[in-house]
């Protein structure tokens, strides 16, 4: 069998934390190898590039990553600059990713698709903590091997897993047969993606930021498109957490992004229904209606043309099915994360300072980290995974006095949930009229009502 301890750490991910753990890691003098699934680093982050981010610079960077980059002769961008997913990518990651350390070390194209133990199953505990990770490995062709580590940080994030349209996790009744028409995540409204909103009606259902991000980019594409429309359905009532704390966001992005959605939606140029959950999309005469129920019983929405599911990311867990991992039952965090994140008491976008110890599993070696660390909870910054890797890779390297000195300090979103009400953040922000606008009632069969328009100028872009 192997000597463990003369493999590399495999990283899966070449994302911006699977990147700086890399980093982290060879600046310890540990060997290293990144599995990244798609054809370019960063791949993720490009399929929402579009998407300008509501960090400035100076909090996207990892500041080993950032000395790797300086000693190349990086061009680095302002730290007060706020970059889209493209720009991150092209000026930042795949800088990186080219430098003498990293470029031999990453390969593109390599999916893991299954971990385990050499040797042993998940069920046999004898000598395992000495058996070298066993990594099953699909690259391009259709081929597949198997490569062996000493040490696995799995950063493969939640992106490309979406949550469904179901208010249930499970996909609506309908929802499989009109996914032509059904859209995950956040389409480029106002480029790419054009023609599959222009002149249409779109339902957006969610009440995170990708949801709000959608909802600017059809108001505008409204303001100037004829036939153009918009309207929103939030699962929960309490808007505090896509609303933010506005000016008193410690990210002025942010705060903006959350003041100029609810600017729309109390002025009367967005409908919303709060409180839906959607069971089932239909067609009539060409046109989607949503069914869901609320508090007031059954209820229906539409026509639509299009609609847009931004409910979130859920962490893909098949890879690690013969690995001793230790989930929190609901979250799908690691479990340590699981009651500083739940969104059922959260809204902060802040959590207490951890590292390798709180990312670690009951499988000696494995680390989860970056967003997938912190499983279907959406308030994850870059700045927490930075400060993952940095004490996983202290760990891995037995500095353990570096490892467990743990720093990190979150800008504050000026709101938090957890000393609010049970409806904190509503203001009134869907009265009657706003409903009564997107909601054409219980029994409208077939009777098309007019959409919502959002004819509005909400000003420019975050």
């Amino acid at each position: 069998m192997p000597e463990s301890s003369s493999l590399a750490v495999a990283v899966m991910g070449a994302g911006p934390v699977g990147l700086a753990a890399a980093t982290h890691l060879l600046a310890r003098g540990l060997p290293v190898r990144v599995y990244e699934a798609g054809p370019e680093v960063g791949a993720h982050v490009r399929a929402w590039g579009h998407v300008r981010l509501f960090s400035p610079w100076r909090y996207d960077v990892d500041p080993a990553a950032c000395a790797l980059l300086e000693a190349a002769g990086w061009d680095a961008p302002p730290d007060d600059g706020f970059p889209t997913g493209h720009e991150l990518v092209d000026r930042y990651l795949t800088p990186l990713a080219a430098t003498p350390e990293l470029s031999s070390v990453i390969e593109t194209g390599a999916r893991v698709t299954a971990l385990g133990r050499l040797g042993v199953d998940k069920v046999g505990s004898r000598d395992r903590a000495n058996r070298p990770f066993v990594l099953t490995v699909a690259v391009a062709g259709g081929s597949i091997r198997r490569d062996l580590a000493r040490a696995v940080i799995d950063a493969t994030g939640t992106w490309g897993q979406p949550n469904p349209l179901g208010a249930d996790g499970q996909p609506a009744e309908g929802e499989a047969d009109f996914a032509d028409r059904i859209t995950t995540g956040i389409p480029d409204v106002l480029g790419r993606d054009r023609a599959d909103f222009v002149g249409r009606a779109t339902l957006v259902v969610g009440a995170g930021h990708s949801a709000a991000n959608v909802l600017l980019d059809l108001a505008r594409l409204a303001d100037g498109a004829e036939g153009t429309s918009a309207a929103w359905a939030t699962r929960g009532t309490d808007l505090s957490r896509v609303y933010g704390g506005g000016a008193d966001d410690e990210l002025a992005g942010r705060g903006e992004l959350g003041t100029r959605l609810r600017t729309l939606v109390e002025g009367g140029l967005l409908p919303l229904m709060r409180g839906f959950a959607v069971t089932a999309v239909r067609e009539c005469r060409g046109q989607l209606l949503v069914d869901g129920d609320t508090a007031e019983g059954r209820r229906t929405l539409g026509p639509f043309d299009r609609i847009v599911v931004a409910t979130g990311q859920r962490p893909d867990l098949a890879p690690t099915r013969e690995l001793r991992v230790d989930l929190d039952p609901w979250l799908e965090s690691v479990r340590a994360l699981g009651p500083l994140i739940d969104p059922n008491l959260h809204s902060c976008g802040s959590v207490q300072p951890h590292g390798h110890r709180e990312v670690a599993h009951p499988e000696p070696g494995f680390y989860t980290v970056g967003i997938k660390s912190y499983g279907r909870a959406p308030t994850f910054l870059m700045l927490t995974g930075y400060e993952q890797v940095r004490s996983v890779a202290a760990a891995l390297a037995g500095d353990l006095a570096a490892a467990d000195d743990v720093r990190l300090s979150l800008p504050q979103t000026g709101v938090c949930s957890t000393s609010r009400g049970a409806d904190a953040g509503s203001g009134g922000c869907c009265g009657e009229d706003a409903e009564a606008h997107v909601e054409t009632g219980p029994s409208c069969g077939c009777t098309p009502a007019p959409a919502p328009r959002a004819a509005v100028r909400p000003g420019a872009p975050a």
